[in-house]
């Protein structure tokens, strides 16, 4: 691990399950349990000459957790420029700088830096709120962007992603269950065939507060799956088993 520089109010945290550690400030952004079962859904790639890219990027958990499951090339896209630089000093802290860039820019302008139809893997955690006149936006300019559509919308995200995939490569989405037919009719309007769904429920008896899909570019429109659920806290108020595993490893 190489030493990298923190600025006010920075911490490093471990991600423990896969060894790795992240820059992150409760003043700017830190990863949330949505991430996390993101990068758990997406399926292992052993083969080094895959792309992969991440969308929303954050402060880079998504790439971090995913880079010990996918073994090419990833890149991340995030238009905060001090998230951008917190996952950018993340990676050297990690020594992952060889195999993972950051790019500080706007995801709808992708095509002018991204090759197009060239990658394997797409994931995005995008933010999940509509911005309505009436809607009641975080004061926190950095947690506001990251949660509601100000920068970017679900189309447009949709959009790009389909754009950068090859035929038949996969995308991976985490979303409000809320929204989840808006997200499949969308997918569906820009090639991207819904393959399997898993519904995340903070506890037992409760409704879903999260949903995890997959997707494949061009894809036959048949074939969809709705994975067992997962439930993240048992009444008690502790993580499940599951939700320990994939945090803190077996």
């Amino acid at each position: 691990m190489e030493k990298v520089k923190l600025y006010e109010n920075e911490r490093v945290d471990s991600l423990l399950a896969e060894n790795l550690q992240i820059i992150q400030s409760a003043d700017v952004f830190s990863f949330s349990l949505d991430a996390v079962l993101l990068a758990d859904f997406v399926k292992s790639v052993s083969r080094p000459d895959r792309k992969a890219v991440d969308l929303c990027a954050g402060n880079g958990a998504v790439g971090l957790f995913i880079s010990k499951k996918f073994a090419g090339r990833i890149d991340q896209v995030e238009i905060q420029s001090r998230l951008a630089d917190m996952n950018q000093r993340s990676l050297e802290l990690n020594g992952l700088t060889d195999r993972i860039k950051v790019y500080n820019r706007d995801l709808k302008d992708a095509f002018s830096f991204l090759e197009k139809d060239s990658y394997d893997v797409v994931t995005c955690n995008p933010p999940y709120f509509k911005t309505l006149p009436q809607s009641k936006k975080n004061p926190n300019q950095y947690l506001a962007l990251a949660r509601h559509e100000i920068a970017v919308t679900l189309e447009d995200t949709v959009k790009v992603t389909s754009g950068l995939l090859k035929t038949g490569g996969k995308a991976y989405y985490v979303h409000r269950p809320d929204r989840l037919i808006e997200i499949l009719d969308t997918m569906q309007a820009h090639r991207l065939a819904p393959k399997r769904i898993k519904l995340i429920y903070p506890k037992q008896g409760r409704d879903a507060n999260m949903v995890l899909i997959e997707a494949i570019k061009d894809g036959k429109s048949d074939g969809l799956k709705f994975l067992p659920p997962v439930i993240t806290y048992t009444d008690q108020n502790e993580y499940t088993p599951t939700i320990k595993e994939i945090l803190y490893g077996k």
